[in-house]
């Protein structure tokens, strides 16, 4: 039986043990990590992750949840039953609801066969390449933490009692390195990057000798004094602090009061020269889907225009509290959970300025490359104090690595100090940014 044909028998059981509305969603996912240090493999994992979630609903908008790793037929009816009981003592909301079905579901692009066909010899040759390109870069290079190749393949398959149906294929690959320059005693570590869907797309030189370069820079940072100067921030970190604000964005969190940016719609909250996206449409989106975890169709979502906030991610829940139409963001991470609100692909969209005008502009400003703490955010409130190193910027060219600063403040008013935003916009996953400055900014130092 098929996965879409499971689903959609899982809804029947659970019709005929008494639901009033159902939904089945079935995913198959598997997944390659293959980590490489001293040319040697030291880590080699196949992982494979497949089950069945269902979701029921009464007429109350009580909801109850099962889920199961046995997806023969012959179960279904038991963990369609599971889920009757589980949501007998659930708290009634009138909000609970499926969607019901806007149309056919596209079809898009999303897996490079390329993946599965490359053997598992050839992708830790990649892996080795990674490693082998950073060394060549910089003699400087001596030591390796890790550097890694991974795939995911995964087989999405939904249907619920409203006449929705969603099938599809997905899967992506990556490279990334992280290695260790030393001279004199110094020890700096560096990482290279890069996801995409499609195979033939991964460079291990460009992952490798990223790598180099963002570790060797570092060589001989010292620490400066405090001062207030300029900051740029790499398209990396530039996506680092934008994550920030993307719990913000979750219509969840603004209902909870646990939103800095609750009752801002129509408000400035950036500087003009940023415009947020989500896409879940974007062509070679990691997060790209034709439809969300329950079935709602993808779409884009202006959240900021021009420094001003368009509005939230919505899921079919929060969309109901709100009186509004979900915008497709109901995202499911497992067939073990519920559908939450969360992002597709969001990014900053690129500016008209390149990334070197804009550095050669800046007098006394600060390049940001690495960021360290910045898991410790507040996304309710904004602020954040995060430990940082680069290279200082001196007359528009670099002058001096740096190390052992901080950078402390709210993420409203750095995005308010934007004053340039470069052209490079790079993805780091489903998350991606160009090169921003921001016109001032307190940086302490010893």
């Amino acid at each position: 039986m098929q996965y879409l044909e499971l689903a959609a028998q899982a809804v029947k059981e659970a019709e005929k043990a008494g639901a009033y509305h159902a939904e089945a969603y079935v995913l198959d996912a598997k997944s390659l990590t293959i980590e490489v240090a001293d040319q040697a493999v030291e880590t080699l994992k196949f992982a494979n992750d497949t089950g069945i979630g269902v979701r029921v609903i009464s007429p109350e908008g009580r909801v109850g949840f099962a889920f199961s790793t046995d997806i023969a037929p012959g179960s279904l009816d038991a963990v369609a039953r599971q889920a009757i009981a589980n949501g007998l003592n659930t708290s009634a909301d009138k909000y609970n609801a499926l969607p019901a079905s806007t149309g056919a579901i596209p079809t898009l692009k999303l897996l490079d066969p390329k993946i599965a066909a490359v053997s598992v010899e050839d992708k830790i040759e990649m892996a080795r390449q990674v490693e082998a390109a950073a060394r060549q870069t910089d003699q400087k290079v001596r030591r390796t933490e890790r550097c890694v190749y991974e795939d995911v393949e995964y087989g999405v398959a939904l249907a619920n009692s409203r006449q929705v149906t969603v099938q599809y294929r997905s899967g992506y690959c990556g490279l990334y390195g992280v290695v260790l320059a030393e001279a004199d005693g110094d020890v700096q570590p560096g990482m290279g990057i890069m996801y995409c869907r499609d195979f033939d797309t991964l460079n291990p030189q460009i992952v490798g000798r990223e790598a180099a370069f963002e570790a060797s820079r570092l060589i001989g940072a010292k620490c400066i004094g405090t001062t207030q100067a300029a900051l740029v921030l790499s398209p990396h970190i530039a996506t680092n602090f934008f994550a920030v604000l993307i719990p913000a964005l979750s219509a969840d969190a603004v209902q909870k009061g646990r939103s800095l940016l609750k009752n801002k719609v129509g408000r400035k909250v950036a500087s003009s020269l940023i415009s947020l996206v989500d896409d879940g449409r974007l062509d070679g989106g990691i997060a790209t889907a034709p439809a969300d975890g329950e079935g709602v169709l993808s779409q884009r979502t202006d959240l900021i225009r021009d420094g001003v906030l368009q509005g939230y991610l919505y899921n079919t829940y929060t969309a109901g509290r709100d009186g509004v139409s979900s915008t497709g963001n109901g995202v499911r991470h497992s067939f073990k959970g519920g559908p939450e609100v969360g992002p597709t692909n969001i990014f900053i969209k690129p500016g008209v300025r390149k990334p070197g005008d804009i550095i050669s502009e800046v007098r006394d400003g600060f390049y940001v490359t690495s960021v360290m703490g910045m898991h410790t955010a507040n996304p309710i409130s904004g602020d954040f104090s995060v430990g940082a190193a680069g290279v200082w910027i001196k007359n528009g060219e670099f002058a001096q690595a740096v190390r052992g600063v901080a950078i402390a403040g709210n993420i409203l008013d750095l995005m308010e100090g934007i004053d340039a935003v470069g052209d490079d916009l790079r993805f780091f996953g489903s998350q991606g940014a160009p090169t921003v400055r921001i016109n001032q900014i307190t940086i302490s130092g010893s």
